[in-house]
């Protein structure tokens, strides 16, 4: 009778178990421990506070303080030697198939915990039960596996002990900083796995969070989906979760005449999407124009210096670079529209200037850029010129 478990499904019957149990504790990672924990871009109704950080203790193991430091320490020295899991400086491999064990040696580091975990629950059940018997959670939860399902729930039990460590710990933390898409050119490697965050709640939209860290919201385009969005906005209706913080969204007005101080302080919020625009509306078309009338030998050359040129410059190799410059020197128009994306980036380079130099270097930018003789960069100025503050939040 213990052998067979007390519930006897079918094998579809225990996948779908298993798949639902796993999937709560993924969402439970993303909104209680990722967005309203480490990022406050949410504020949680005690119940369901406390059902998340029960059930992390119960299927994981996981003391929220230490998860939350490790991950704003990971935001603060991303990419660095200083990162608790960068595949950029640790090794994909390393980081996808150990990121567990990346967890637990930083979780060791007091001095971690104590910089980067204030704000965390502190309460007597975090103290004397969560914190203090950490493993017993996870040691229970075997226990009733086996008693309900037997066998199987062992089974069911030990893919739910490796569930969080591969997804989120090792695809993640290791994949999101190797491979995918980015909509924003951000000083580190993050990137969108799949414009659907479906199967880690979101957390595939990995180049946007890194863009946006406090957004409770992961997707930014209008194809990309975040199901722990729709979870937020189902429990907002609910009134068990109220959202303070998303990214800052792009609204355009008619064209200015002249650029003022409401234009350079909508440019200001919405400079990763500008940033972003450049390289769809000025970059692409200028190289594209350049592939179609360059020599055979150039074209390839100019393909692939596309790419680059959009590229955060401090993310690309020696050799990047020097293939980049190449393709550069022997372009006017390509090295022109290059230029004047690193010096538009260079107006926010010093967080400390005004917005009264702001906004006097873009509008010598812009002035620059309609004689330049380039339409792509005419065209765009016209844009920049329609930024105006959005009212969202």
């Amino acid at each position: 009778m213990l052998f067979n478990g007390l519930v006897d499904l079918s094998l579809w019957g225990y996948i779908a178990l298993t798949l639902i149990l796993t999937h709560i504790t993924i969402v439970s990672v993303t909104l209680f421990l990722h967005r309203h924990q480490a990022h406050r871009a949410l504020e949680m109704h005690p119940i369901l506070s406390h059902f998340f950080r029960f059930w992390l203790w119960l299927t994981t193991g996981m003391i929220t303080r230490e998860w939350v430091a490790i991950h704003r320490k990971h935001h603060a020295k991303c990419e660095t030697v200083d990162d608790p899991h960068s595949p950029q400086t640790r090794g994909l491999s390393t980081v996808l198939w150990r990121g567990a064990e990346l967890y637990r040696e930083e979780a060791a580091n007091r001095e971690t915990v104590e910089k980067y975990g204030s704000g965390a629950p502190d309460d007597w059940l975090e103290r004397n039960l969560y914190q203090r018997y950490n493993f017993l959670g996870i040691t229970l939860l075997a226990v009733v596996n086996v008693i309900l399902f037997g066998a199987a729930g062992l089974a069911i039990w030990a893919i739910q002990m490796i569930w969080i460590p591969f997804w989120a710990a090792g695809v993640i933390n290791g994949i999101g900083h190797y491979w995918g898409y980015r909509n924003f050119e951000i000083p580190n490697a993050a990137t969108n796995i799949l414009p659907w965050g479906i199967l880690v709640g979101g957390e595939e939209l990995h180049n946007n969070h890194h863009a946006f860290g406090s957004s409770a919201k992961f997707s930014n385009r209008w194809w990309e989906f975040d199901l722990g969005w729709l979870y937020l906005r189902l429990l907002s209706y609910l009134g068990l979760v109220k959202v303070h913080k998303l990214a800052p969204k792009r609204s355009l007005t008619t064209e200015r005449a002249q650029l003022d101080m409401d234009a350079i302080k909508a440019v200001t919020v919405n400079r990763l999407q500008l940033l972003s625009d450049y390289g769809r509306k000025v970059l692409r078309p200028v190289f594209r124009e350049e592939i179609r009338n360059a020599e055979k030998p150039w074209r390839r050359l100019y393909r692939y210096a596309q790419r680059l040129a959009r590229r955060e410059t401090t993310l690309l190799n020696a050799q990047e670079l020097e293939r980049l410059t190449k393709a550069l020197n022997n372009s006017t128009a390509l090295s022109t529209v290059y230029q004047f994306k690193v010096r538009l980036q260079e107006i926010w380079g010093q967080q400390a200037t005004s917005h009264d130099k702001r906004l006097e270097a873009l509008r010598q930018w812009c002035a620059q850029a309609e004689a330049s003789g380039i339409k792509a960069l005419q065209d765009f100025v016209h844009l920049i010129r329609r930024y105006e503050l959005s009212s969202m939040h």
